[in-house]
Parts: C-alpha cells; sequence; structure tokens
C-alpha cells in the first residue's frame, strides 16, 4: 500500500497540463470515483489495523496533493486563455461599467484653498503653526494688554494647571514666530484652526477657522493694504464686487478697520443675506502697530506693514448661503455631498 501511495505521488507532483482537457482527464484518472486514488481508499480496509493510522494520513495527503495540482493547474490555463483573448479581441465593451461614487470636498476646504491660491499669486507664502500656544505668542507680542478680556476664561480655553499656555485664538500668533525667525520683507498668510469659549448656536462656535495675512516692508501703505483687500474680494466675490472699510479698533494693528464686501446675493438694495444693507462685513484688518515690529525685533522705524484676518466659515456662509455654522461641524453626508463637484 505504502509502495502504490509513493507511485501515484510521484506521478501527481510530475503532472503538468498543456490545455484545460488534459488537466480535467488526469482529475478523473485520479480523482474521479473509479480513479486510482478512490481505489485505493477501497484498498484500505484489509490493512492491518496496526498500520491504519499513518497509511491514512498518507491517503489523505495524497488525495489533497493531486486535488490542489489539479486546480492551480486549471486555474492557470484559465487566467492565460483570459489574457490571450484580451490581447487579441481587445477589452470587453459590453461589460457593464463601474460608476463608483465620486468623493467631495467639505466646504471650509473648498473656501480656504481658494483663499490661499487667491493671495499666493500676488506672491504671499502659507505659514503655519501651532494650535497650542504660549502667552507670549498669543497676546503678549500682539500688544494685548494684561487687563484685555481676550486673556479671560470666557474667552480663552488656557490649558489646565498652566495660565500661560493656551489654545490659540486667532492664527495672528503664527504672524508672530514668522517676524521672529525672519527679516523683512515678510508675505505670508496664515490659514488655520481656532479656539474660543464660545456658546455655539447657529452664527457662533467655540471651533473655527481663519486666514490671516501679514505684508511687513519698508514704505508699505495703508493704500497697499486696501488695494491687495480689493484685488482679493473681486477674485473671491466677483469682479464688479465693491468694498468699503469702517474705523475699528484691535490691539495689534494702528489704524484699524473693517472691511465690508458688497453683496453679490442682492447687488446692493439689500436681502436678508446682507441684513438688507447691502453689505456684507467679512474681514478686520489695519496697519501693523510699531510696538509689535520692535516685540517681534523688526525696526518700526525702518519698516511698516498691514495685516488682515478673515474667518473661513462667514464667506462659506455667505457663498453658499448656509444659515446655520453648526451645519460644517456635524459631518452630516445629506450636507456633505452637496460639494462633491466644489474645486
Amino acid at each position: 500500500m505504502k509502495d502504490k501511495i509513493r507511485t501515484l505521488l510521484a506521478k501527481v507532483e510530475a503532472f503538468d497540463a498543456g490545455s484545460l482537457e488534459e488537466a480535467e482527464a488526469f482529475r478523473v484518472k485520479m480523482l474521479s470515483k473509479k480513479g486510482a486514488i478512490p481505489a485505493l481508499f477501497q484498498d484500505f480496509k484489509s490493512v492491518d489495523p496496526a498500520g491504519r493510522k499513518e497509511i491514512g494520513k498518507q491517503l489523505n495527503a495524497l488525495k489533497q496533493t493531486a486535488s490542489d495540482k489539479v486546480n492551480a493547474i486549471k486555474k492557470r490555463l484559465e487566467a492565460e486563455a483570459e489574457s490571450r483573448k484580451q490581447t487579441t479581441q481587445g477589452p470587453d465593451m459590453s461589460t457593464p461599467a463601474n460608476f463608483s461614487p465620486i468623493g467631495s470636498r467639505h466646504p471650509l476646504s473648498v473656501v480656504r484653498n481658494r483663499i490661499n491660491r487667491i493671495f499666493q499669486n500676488i506672491g504671499f507664502v502659507i505659514s503655519e503653526g501651532p494650535e497650542i500656544e504660549d502667552d507670549w505668542h498669543n497676546f503678549s507680542a500682539l500688544n494685548f494688554p494684561e487687563e484685555h478680556p481676550a486673556r479671560d476664561m470666557q474667552d480663552t480655553f488656557f490649558v489646565e494647571k498652566n495660565p500661560d499656555i493656551a489654545l490659540r485664538t486667532h492664527t495672528s500668533s503664527v504672524q508672530v514666530r514668522v517676524m521672529e525667525s525672519q527679516q523683512p520683507p515678510i508675505r505670508t498668510i496664515s490659514p488655520g484652526r481656532v479656539f474660543r469659549n464660545e456658546a455655539i448656536s447657529a452664527r457662533a462656535h467655540c471651533i473655527f477657522h481663519q486666514v490671516e495675512g501679514l505684508y511687513i516692508d519698508k514704505g508699505v501703505s495703508f493704500a497697499d493694504m486696501k488695494q491687495c483687500l480689493l484685488y482679493f474680494a473681486r477674485e473671491m466675490f466677483g469682479e464688479k464686487t465693491q468694498i468699503r472699510l469702517r474705523p475699528s479698533f484691535f490691539p495689534f494693528t494702528e489704524p484699524s478697520a473693517e472691511m465690508d464686501v458688497s453683496c453679490n446675493i442682492c447687488g446692493g438694495p439689500g436681502c436678508p443675506i446682507c441684513k438688507y444693507s447691502g453689505w456684507i462685513e467679512v474681514m478686520g484688518c489695519g496697519m501693523v502697530d510699531p510696538n509689535v515690529l520692535d516685540n517681534c525685533g523688526i525696526d518700526s522705524k525702518k519698516y511698516s506693514g498691514y495685516a488682515f484676518g478673515m474667518g473661513i466659515e462667514r464667506i462659506a456662509m455667505n457663498i453658499y448661503q448656509i444659515k446655520d455654522l453648526r451645519m460644517f461641524f456635524e459631518n452630516d453626508l445629506r450636507f456633505l455631498r452637496q460639494f462633491e463637484s466644489a474645486w
């Protein structure tokens, strides 16, 4: 019995086929009901009980080896035949198309990327920094006095047990790091996520996104800033967009202003989007305060500059007419799928 098993095993291991017909004939010869291997199982009944365990293992191994060998050969021959078919006939044009669902970009990513490209086209570079900041970069270097309300717990998330470390409240902290690490000319924008301790509602959130810009060089004027922001507004909202600057106050700029753009929905007469004023507020801006330049190691008597900052959510809400800020953070697929074709 052992000799017969070894003989058949040698035949199985040496076998190869050039066609599916040959492989099938070998299978019938070896594994069919009247094949050589089932015949050995019939003879197994007459084996001495003392040797049945070992013989049984060998028989099962032989049957498995033969089955695996035939299946492997058939699989190889079928793959070769399919390859030859595609080479000679080309792809099967009748095969149904596989329409994979199109992915979508988050609307905030769409707007952020668009803002970045507009400023990159006029020479601004992108700078990034940490979201957890110290008091110097987040407040002191930017001319925030110690009694400024932004330092209070109701406006800032401070790290527990360390009052000098907080989640950044604006990306101006990145601008401080840029000014500390390089000398003018500086032309940079700082997109990123910021945090403020505010109640969440349709118009406010504790997390939001900003893009802040900074330009410092010799002889930079308020007129330069106005022209830069007019270019941005027309690239972002349309070539007919107008801007207006209203006096305001920020600790790190002097003079400071709020910039409004003409409502691109109603064109001026007024609508719910612009609260019937014809104007939409989009950003704060101003000339960099000399104290900020000096704090960062830049000679304020030699250089001047302007800075601006805008909320990405506010611009996205205006462009897409979204009325609830919370929708940006809920990851509702019904909302996000609306932006499949947005670039």
